[in-house]
């Protein structure tokens, strides 16, 4: 069983232990070194960072769906707002543990609520249309096209050198990934804006194997069942 490919029942936090458990059984030290000390390079340097929070206004980006057309983040938004999911690309396997919890377990409800729900990453397709078939995502997944949308939130970061030597060394290159030549990708996040894109609820991970449980979304936007007022 590959890394993608484990699923069990529980918060998404249990879902990332799992793999986890199953890298540290089968990976070499080293790889788990190299992995490990990014994401505590990336969580160490964050809070010197300034990326998007609640009540900023973000840019009425251009995304691109799969069949090439420009999609503004205006027109997704529409009337009652819109969550956007920004993930790394479609081959990362703590992607496809977040996509697949976040369709059964988010999108539904902000769905009913009449609240449109897009994933977004750096990455061209169609590689990117990998991961929404894989999955049968219901959802739109769009091209973030050389990172524009992530550089104006303040969401990437750049492989440290480790990173960046193992996977040259395994004969890959960053643009397959992102578009560009460049080790970047964005932090996984979870940005909620109402219609005017303003932020309602932003919530960005620094360490990739740690991301937004979709009750804490529910919650900020009233949306869980214990936020909400009975008749």
């Amino acid at each position: 069983m590959s890394s993608a490919d484990i699923v069990i029942n529980g918060p998404l936090r249990s879902r990332f232990k799992a793999l986890e458990e199953e890298r540290r059984r089968n990976w070499p030290e080293a790889r788990i070194a190299i992995n490990t000390n990014q994401r505590a390079t990336l969580v160490a340097a964050h809070g010197r960072t300034r990326p998007v929070q609640a009540g900023d206004t973000v840019p009425d980006a251009r995304l691109l769906g799969a069949d090439g057309s420009d999609i503004r983040l205006s027109d997704i938004a529409g009337k009652h707002g819109a969550a956007i999911v920004f993930f790394r690309f479609a081959g990362c396997p703590a992607c496809n543990i977040a996509l697949p919890y976040y369709r059964d377990t988010l999108y539904p409800v902000l769905a009913n609520a009449g609240i449109a729900f897009i994933a977004v990453s750096p990455q061209p397709f169609p590689q990117l249309g990998e991961i929404a078939a894989r999955h049968a995502l219901e959802f739109p997944v769009l091209s973030d096209p050389g990172l524009a949308f992530a550089h104006a939130l303040d969401l990437t970061y750049r492989y440290d050198d480790a990173s960046r030597a193992a996977a040259e060394g395994q004969g890959d290159t960053p643009h397959p990934l992102n578009g560009t030549h460049v080790w970047e990708l964005p932090k996984p996040a979870i940005i909620a804006i109402d219609a005017d894109r303003r932020v309602r609820f932003a919530d960005v991970s620094p360490d990739w194997m740690d991301r937004t449980e979709s009750e804490t979304v529910l919650r900020a936007l009233n949306l869980a069942p214990s936020s909400q007022t009975t008749a």
